[in-house]
């Protein structure tokens, strides 16, 4: 996938469409990038929570079988920092791609 240096987005500090150059910043794993999920499993686990049987809904019932083997694919995580303001900001949305060119 081929992206230009430089794109016209609209800059929610200036509120205006500005030139914005584009960068690319490096994929984070789960822990990093939701800090809070790990830890939140596990304070469910020791509340006694999270398996058993019974009426229990969705807790209660088996686990499917999960997908197996790495994706070949990682989601692109690009920031955009505006050329007036100097300031960065995010892409919403990932796309996923095996090969980024920052052209």
């Amino acid at each position: 996938m081929k992206v230009p240096k430089q794109i016209n987005r609209h800059c929610p500090t200036c509120n205006k469409h500005t030139p914005h150059k584009v960068l690319q910043a490096k994929g984070r794993g789960r822990n990093q990038a939701h800090p809070l999920s790990s830890g939140s499993t596990k304070r469910v686990r020791m509340r006694g929570q999270r398996r058993g049987f019974g009426n229990k809904g969705k807790y209660s019932k088996p686990p499917k079988p999960k997908m197996t083997g790495k994706k070949l694919s990682r989601k692109t995580d690009f920031r955009y920092q505006c050329s007036v303001c100097k300031k960065m900001h995010a892409q919403k949305y990932g796309i996923r791609t095996k090969k980024v060119e920052l052209v």
